[in-house]
């Protein structure tokens, strides 16, 4: 399950990008549609940088008490 979890986060940065994409294209037909486009990319980028932090912590942690 964990492993899982690691790729989740990429899922976030994927969406990201795509929502870039969306709304750049969508920019001079509707407008409404590119900023809703821009919003999901601002919250799913924090959130990729927010869990990639917190995974690194996590694995940080996890290696300090394996070698204690």
């Amino acid at each position: 399950m964990k492993g899982f979890l690691k790729y989740t986060i990429y899922i976030n940065l994927i969406v990201s990008i795509l929502s870039v994409f969306m709304a750049v294209s969508n920019w001079q037909g509707d407008r409404n549609k590119a900023y809703i486009f821009i919003l999901l990319a601002l919250v799913t980028g924090f959130n990729f940088f927010f869990r990639r932090h917190y995974y690194k912590k996590f694995e940080q942690r996890k290696r300090e008490n394996q070698n204690q």
